[in-house]
This record gives structure tokens, sequence and C-alpha cells, in this order.
């Protein structure tokens, strides 16, 4: 990508004064956003004051295309920016990732958006949520969307925590599938090299999907899904198939079905050579 100046932006009336340029590109852990040099300038004392303030151009990392680079989360760098643009902070209805957000305002040092994404103890020693809303797939009738730091929202983690026995009333399906490979040598019987699982995939209910997965969900490729919505794009963060068969029966869960495909392909133009076979396998899981 060309840029315009060596300040990797473009001029658009930037203050004289200033050695940045009134537009700056920022790579963001491989995220590009545009912006103004005002919006990062706009709390006093922050890091990102420091950086465009404090220091020139030539004293901040680039990539390997002149944009000032900062080696961070770049979807939640999105929120960071909304709040520099005008003081307040919009949230979805459910954000799982808040507890990281927090982590990101405190490296970025923005005080205040670290203390209201901080969360505080009620008045019967429950730790409440001014942020996020609630984690039960019915939200609160109550709630509202909060706009601005005083505009606070509280939910009881009490009412929202994930209960089996109630949660195990919930019938529904879940899909778990992944692609594997394995390779066969002219010899099969020594050179085997068996099952090698890329990502196990999770499709399903949401709501549903984190009751059995918890934590040990990656919902980084569909983040902010309602929980009465279905995904096909979660996968989880480890690649063992009877890990996440446990956790399902665990939670009441027992396979009705499942499907495979597979194809054939040499590694090299040689026929002699290693044959290497790929698959994709669904198990459907269903809960009464």
């Amino acid at each position: 990508m060309a840029l315009a100046d060596p300040e990797c932006g473009i001029s658009n009336g930037a203050d004289s004064r200033s050695p940045f340029s009134d537009i700056i590109e920022l790579n963001v852990g491989g995220q590009v956003y545009v912006t103004r040099h005002t919006t990062l300038i706009a709390v006093q004392d922050s890091l990102l004051w420091n950086m465009f303030s404090k220091k020139t151009p030539t004293e901040l990392a680039r990539d390997s295309k002149g944009r000032f680079f900062l080696d961070r989360d770049g979807f939640l760098f999105r929120y960071i920016l909304d709040y520099l643009r005008d003081l307040h902070l919009v949230m979805p209805d459910y954000f799982p990732e808040k507890s990281r957000l927090q982590r990101e305002a405190e490296f970025f040092q923005l005080r205040d958006l670290s203390k209201l994404l901080c969360p505080k103890m009620s008045k019967d020693n429950s730790i409440t949520d001014e942020i996020c809303q609630s984690d039960s797939e019915e939200p609160s009738a109550s709630a509202t969307p909060l706009i601005g730091p005083d505009t606070s929202r509280t939910l009881s983690v009490a009412s929202t925590a994930h209960s089996p026995s109630m949660e195990s009333k919930k019938s529904g399906y879940i899909t778990v599938g992944y692609r594997g490979s394995y390779t066969i040598g002219r010899d099969i019987q020594t050179d085997a090299k068996f099952r090698r699982v890329a990502r196990i995939t999770v499709c399903g209910k949401t709501s549903l999907a984190k009751e059995v997965f918890g934590d040990t969900l990656n919902e980084s490729r569909d983040p902010d899904r309602p929980l009465e919505r279905y995904t096909s794009r979660y996968y989880l963060k480890y690649n063992f198939l009877e890990q996440a068969f446990d956790k399902l029966s665990e939670f009441g869960f027992h396979m009705v079905a499942c499907s495979s495909t597979g194809t054939c392909a040499y590694s090299s133009s040689d026929p002699n050579e290693d044959k290497i076979w790929t698959s994709y396998t669904e198990y459907v899981f269903c809960r009464e």
C-alpha cells in the first residue's frame, strides 16, 4: 500500500506543530485501523497520548508497509478506539471478552475505561457487572444499554451462573466436526502415521455450546453471538475428540448420528511415495 508521506498517513489539515499527519494508519495485531491524530491523543497521559504527542514518528515501531505497529489484540482495539472518539463506551448485549478488554484498557493506560470495566461488589457482596449483559439465555427485561460512564447496570453473577441441574432441562443438538489427516506408507504396519486433528469445530445453539464447553470454547471467529442464536463458527481450544465427547456425555448428550468423507492423495508425483488421507467427519449429539 502506497503511503502519502513518511508519517504513515494522509495530510489533511494536520497541526503544523505536530510531526504526525492528521490521518494515522495503525497495525494492531494484524488489524489495520485508520483514525485521526486527535483521536489517539484524546486522553492525556495515556499510552497512545505519549506515543503520538511526546515521540516522533521515527521513534515508533512500523510494519513492512510503514504503518505504526502495536502488538496488541486487534479485535478488541476497536472498542479502545471507539472510547477515545467521544469518551463513551457502547457494548454489545452479550460480550464475553470484558476481562480481556479491561486488560487492554490497563495496557493503554485508560484509567477511567478500566474502572468502568472493573467488576464491583453489590450490597449483598455478590459480584456485579456494569457492562456485560447476563450470561443467561433470557436477558433481564429491566436491562438497559450502557452509553456512558454515568450509566450502570448491575446483574448478580448468582443469577447468571450456569447450573447443570437447570440447564439439563434444555434439549437440543450439538454437532462436533473435524478435519483430519494421516499418512500410510508402503508398509502399513510400520509406517502408519495416525490421525492428526487440526481443529475441532462446534455447531449449534450458542447457549448450549457455552454450557458444555465453557472456557475451552474459542469464539474469536464469531464474537458477540447472542445466546439464543445459532453458530457454526466456534471451535475448541484442544484437539482431542475424546475430550469433547466426555464433556458432551457429562452434560447429558448422546451421539445420534455421524458422517464422514475422505480423499486420498500422494505426497508427491511418485506413486511409490506415502499416501496422504484427509477426511472431514461430523458427530451429531442430542439431549432430550
